[in-house]
């Protein structure tokens, strides 16, 4: 397993048969972590890493080119910020005094909500506790963060602005005063 997490790469594929070959790829190229390999809506497949930048880069440029047309998006964020791994793999719990306002940030692609979550947490100070990245969304994603008003409203216009350069913002919502249901999942 990777010393340093400090990088984060995906690939994603329209071929499950031709994603098990990539992700076999990526695996064996470099020390990285398998974050997440699975379907996900609209038949096609993702695979997601972590590890030090020069290792994710060169599992995803390995697994991109045995893609072959079968590739398409790939994604390498170099320093990301360690509240994004958490948030995918569902282990964010929140404590009562955590939950302030609600911000919401939905992409039409995976890619951008990644890259829109590293950019909000990186803008203000607020706790990213959840992302669900393409299951059950009909291959979108979306990601849940909370903290004051004021922080939660930067860090979503941040996001929203990372995602929107992408063409793939969908929607972006911050709930000042929450009832305590929203902070559960419910997918």
């Amino acid at each position: 397993m990777p010393q340093n997490m400090n990088a984060i790469g995906m690939v994603e594929l329209s071929s499950i048969a031709t994603a098990y070959l990539v992700q076999d790829r990526m695996l064996k190229t470099s020390d990285v972590k398998l974050m997440i390999a699975r379907t996900i809506c609209s038949g096609k497949y993702m695979v997601l890493i972590g590890g030090d930048v020069a290792a994710v880069t060169e599992s995803v440029s390995a697994g991109a080119e045995a893609a072959s047309r079968g590739l398409i998006e790939q994604l390498v964020i170099p320093s990301i910020d360690p509240q994004v791994f958490p948030a995918i793999a569902g282990t964010v719990e929140l404590r009562q005094a955590d939950k302030g306002a609600l911000g919401v940030l939905e992409s039409f692609s995976v890619t951008a909500a990644v890259r829109g979550a590293d950019a909000a947490v990186k803008s203000s100070e607020v706790t990213l506790f959840r992302m669900h990245l393409a299951m059950a969304l009909g291959g979108k994603a979306f990601m849940l963060l909370t903290g004051s008003v004021a922080n939660v409203t930067a860090a979503v216009e941040s996001g929203a602005s990372e995602i929107g350069e992408l063409g793939m913002l969908v929607s972006k919502q911050i709930i000042p005063q929450p009832r305590d249901e929203l902070f559960r999942d419910y997918i």
